[in-house]
């Protein structure tokens, strides 16, 4: 390939252009038609170099964050689930509740969260976020979606009309999917 570097550095050129035996293995495997498969692998790559994009910047408070990525997975999933036992993050992380225990104790050192009793069962202490783990939280959540907008106020209302019929058509298949792993995992 002879693409430049500024090239490869914006997802463009000839690396940004899967051809049918670039797609992943599961795709071919799958019997998936090729088109769909190429498309499939061009959409992941240009979401890939969203990713990258978005990384460059510094100031978001993700990167200035001194958390590790299994405190980051902590904070990050008591931001959605609320107060939670050290046996849920554990399954959720899929590691020990030795390991939770380590992990949760650095992140409540760092007062992004706290212990309590469970108020149905003294055994069991539950961990939520402190003020400052909600507000970093946040501020995560809100720097992505501040570049996010930044980006999308650079296109025309016609191609914004087509992203939203798009992504809602993703939002119903997400809602779908979850509903399936939901059943899939039977009662909790």
């Amino acid at each position: 390939m002879n693409d430049s570097p500024a090239d490869r550095r914006a997802g463009t050129g000839a690396a940004a252009t899967p051809r049918p035996q670039d797609e992943p293995a599961t795709l071919r495997e799958s019997g998936e038609d090729p088109e769909r498969g190429c498309l499939i692998a061009r959409l992941a790559e240009l979401q890939r170099s969203m990713g990258r994009f978005f990384a460059r910047d510094r100031s978001m408070p993700l990167l200035a964050s001194t958390l590790t990525m299994q405190q980051l997975k902590v904070v990050m999933f008591l931001s959605f689930a609320g107060s939670t036992s050290g046996q849920e993050l554990a399954r959720h992380l899929g590691v020990g509740l030795a390991t939770v225990t380590g992990i949760v104790d650095r992140v409540v050192a760092q007062g992004l969260a706290s212990r309590h009793e469970d108020p149905h069962d003294r055994r069991v202490r539950r961990v939520q976020l402190t003020e400052a783990g909600r507000r970093l939280t946040s501020e995560i959540i809100e720097a992505g979606t501040g570049g996010y907008i930044r980006l999308l106020r650079r296109l025309d209302t016609e191609t914004l009309r087509t992203m939203e019929t798009v992504m809602r058509k993703i939002e119903d298949v997400m809602r779908e999917m979850h509903a399936e792993d939901a059943e899939d995992a039977g009662p909790a």
